[in-house]
């Protein structure tokens, strides 16, 4: 999931819950239309790498056009230069695996394991933050690793010693979850102090300067359809940024991560539809209880905003 996914709405935007429900569903088909051309680019032998230099280089046009037509350039000013550059260190990293983990795996086992963000953001939460976490949570969390482990399948990886397709496939899906899942820590940092499109203007322009070191040692001459599918990652990136960043100055994170659980139908449709895959028996039983662990902590999350003010009233 994007970074932006987890700062907090302004306090000044008009709340419009439809609205922000509305962004966020097209952020999920955004999301994973992207992924399918992520498959068809790795498809054409083009190098992962490339791939990421164009998704962040082709989002800083459109996010800076949307930037100036609302909160102007002034906005995306920062004196913490040094945590956009941690931030996008662990960004790319995430993102370089979860790319790796839908080209390796089918969509929706991809997707599925993507899920699983909220369960590890609350453990890093607890130990690098100190953040209270009571049983309710920890239990939501249990339930959600069972899921992880049902799609997993450890034992049959165990059994294949995590050769293959698929066994790299999950490890490096299941890194990038985990990866997600401090960046989210990390983004909640920031939010102290930067507003959603301030982290992602930043994240796309530093990660610039390793992706364009990079780029000439793995470039390779395009036709005319790479590129069109090159350009098109990069719009449906911004598409994406933008829909999450406007979901979110809508309306309230509670309100709109629970529409994060329908990419899963979205992957599985285009997996179905591009690709003629469907999910493992596993994931059909492992997607459910990883839905319900993130759907719990999501309303704990929710409870304990309304809860705190009651708490400093107190």
């Amino acid at each position: 999931m994007s970074a932006a996914s987890s700062t907090a709405p302004s306090t000044a935007a008009v709340q419009n819950y439809l609205g922000g429900i509305g962004l966020r569903l097209l952020a999920m088909v955004s999301l994973s239309l992207m992924f399918v051309l992520v498959k068809y680019i790795d498809a054409a032998g083009i190098h992962i790498v490339e791939s990421l230099f164009w998704r962040q280089a082709l989002v800083l046009p459109f996010l800076l056009a949307w930037v100036m037509a609302t909160s102007g350039l002034l906005s995306l000013k920062t004196g913490r230069i040094g945590a956009h550059a941690r931030r996008m260190l662990m960004g790319l990293s995430g993102m370089a695996c979860n790319f790796g983990g839908m080209i390796l795996l089918p969509m929706a086992e991809a997707t599925t394991i993507s899920l699983s963000v909220p369960i590890f953001a609350v453990i890093f939460a607890a130990i690098l933050l100190g953040e209270a976490t009571g049983w309710q949570r920890w239990g939501a969390v249990i339930v959600g690793f069972v899921g992880v482990l049902v799609v997993l399948d450890p034992l049959a990886s165990f059994a294949s010693g995590f050769g293959g397709t698929h066994g790299a496939g999950t490890l490096v899906a299941l890194t990038g979850a985990i990866m997600t899942a401090l960046i989210t820590i990390a983004v909640r940092d920031l939010g102290r102090t930067e507003n959603a499109a301030t982290i992602v203007f930043w994240f796309s322009l530093l990660s610039m300067i390793p992706l364009g070191i990079a780029l000439p040692f793995v470039f390779t001459p395009h036709s005319g359809h790479d590129w069109l599918l090159l350009i098109g990652l990069g719009f449906l990136g911004a598409v994406v940024q933008m829909s999450l960043t406007g979901a979110l100055r809508l309306a309230p994170v509670s309100v709109v991560i629970p529409m994060d659980y329908s990419s899963l139908l979205w992957s599985i449709a285009a997996g179905w539809w591009f690709f003629g895959t469907l999910p493992a028996d596993t994931t059909w039983v492992g997607a459910p209880l990883i839905i319900a662990s993130g759907l719990f902590i999501a309303w704990r999350e929710h409870r304990r905003h309304i809860e705190r003010p009651k708490e400093v009233a107190a």
